[in-house]
């Protein structure tokens, strides 16, 4: 069975270029397979995620001893939807100057998160007597007024040198300019309520930083074979942060403070990418993929200092304090499909895929545990060197415990987030020159 290379790049361009509802913060998969097109290429796309992630606040929890959760409303109240839509961009440019030696651009956003938690949530109806007073309003994520939300942002250009020694090696590297920036704001009695950390804000203006990624592709075009490995290096950011605790308490002395600076170090990851022809005009594809999250933390000055602080490791039982985000496990991913050229100017895919999640119980910041998803994809070439090709795929999304900071590295959880699921939709379109 022969492919040609033209009738193997058009199938292989069906594949899903949707983002996916990652592990911890992971969204664009970092993919580099627009550097490993043959000839000269471009292609620019946009995904969009919309996610329904809603859950209950655990039976019986106490957000404080004195404020037992059947008194203030919280036992079993149902969570409403807290995952936000959002989109992301991405493009690619390959050229291939000699026969030997190839150039590559890549932009992408790889991690992220958008959560809002509703206002409406846990509040109780009642008046709440004498040392409950305190905690009228509230509800587990919000105050009554403004809700726990928090967004991160980060953008990426590789660019990547390509050597082929033969037809069929391919030995690539390159640097990769990184930016992060982020909002947090935490609300509700999930966080201590209006004494602590139910008032915190951090604010992490955007920090840039450099990395660097490497690779070995190996391909037989013939038979649409093509297997390829790419190492991407961890990347260190000091993102100076503004934090805030917006309520009068025990730790609001540290608003006077200067503010510092919060250290991000975005994980390593590993992709390896495989296809091969199985038969005329069709062409098997997998992808899997590592990504180091279990020494992922985030802590920024003033927060680390207030979760050390005497009263709250009584508390807590940390007396070297605790992280905002944390996980204790790596994400593994892994996507298989098939994509088959159905004319000369249509194209067809079905995937399936898995995430194994970052660690369970999980960050109320970011409450799923993995996924299973289902995608399709189809392409319209209108010349054989123009393309447009749309895709959506649908998550089922992994069950989770979720748990504050504080909570990190012990079983205790406050709510719980189940049978939710996600929808994405990408297009992309690309042209060969």
């Amino acid at each position: 069975m022969k492919l040609t290379t033209l009738t193997t790049a058009i199938i292989v361009a069906t594949i899903p270029m949707t983002g996916a509802f990652a592990a911890a913060l992971d969204r664009s998969g970092q993919s580099i397979s627009a550097f490993l097109q043959p000839g000269n290429y471009f292609e620019a796309g946009i995904s969009v995620l919309d996610p329904n992630v809603s859950g209950k606040v655990n039976s019986g929890y106490s957000p404080n001893p004195a404020a037992p959760a059947s008194a203030i409303g919280l036992q079993d109240t149902n969570l409403s939807d807290m995952g936000d839509d959002y989109y992301f961009p991405s493009a690619a440019l390959k050229l291939q100057v000699t026969d030997h030696f190839s150039f590559g651009l890549i932009y992408d956003q790889p991690f992220g998160a958008d959560a809002t938690y509703s206002t409406t949530d846990s509040s109780s109806p009642a008046a709440l007597p004498g040392s409950l007073a305190a905690f009228q309003g509230q509800g587990l994520f919000h105050d009554g007024t403004e809700a726990t939300k928090v967004e991160v942002k980060t953008q990426n250009i590789s660019m990547i040198l390509g050597f082929q020694p033969t037809e069929n090696w391919n030995l690539y590297g390159g640097g990769v300019y990184q930016t992060v920036k982020g909002d947090v704001q935490l609300r509700g009695l999930a966080y201590g309520g209006k004494g602590t950390f139910g008032t915190y804000n951090a604010s992490m203006k955007e920090d840039s930083a450099a990395g660097w990624l490497a690779g070995l592709a190996y391909q037989i075009p013939e038979i649409a074979l093509k297997a390829s490995v790419t190492y991407r290096s961890e990347i260190d950011h000091d993102a100076a942060t503004t934090e805030t605790f917006a309520a009068p308490s025990a730790f609001a002395g540290l608003n006077a403070l200067p503010n510092g600076s919060t250290s991000i170090t975005t994980p390593q990851s590993v992709n390896l990418d495989f296809q091969t022809g199985i038969m005329a005009d069709t062409v098997a594809f997998a992808n899997v993929r590592w990504v180091d999250w279990s020494n992922f933390s985030i802590r920024p000055t003033k927060f680390g200092t207030v979760s050390q602080n005497p009263l709250v490791a009584a508390s807590t039982g940390k007396p070297q304090g605790f992280d905002l985000v944390a996980y204790t496990d790596d994400q593994i991913s892994a996507t298989v499909g098939v994509g088959r050229k159905l004319s000369e100017q249509w194209a067809g895919n079905v995937s399936v895929g898995w995430d194994s999640g970052a660690g369970n119980p999980v960050s109320t910041l970011g409450p799923t545990e993995g996924y299973w998803n289902l995608g399709l994809g189809m392409q319209f070439s209108p010349t054989p060197a123009t393309f447009i090709a749309g895709g959506v795929k649908y998550f089922w999304l992994g069950d989770a415990k979720a748990q504050a900071g504080s909570q990190f590295g012990t079983p205790a959880t406050v709510a719980n987030f189940e049978d939710n699921h996600a929808i994405a939709y990408g297009l992309k379109m690309g042209y060969r020159f």
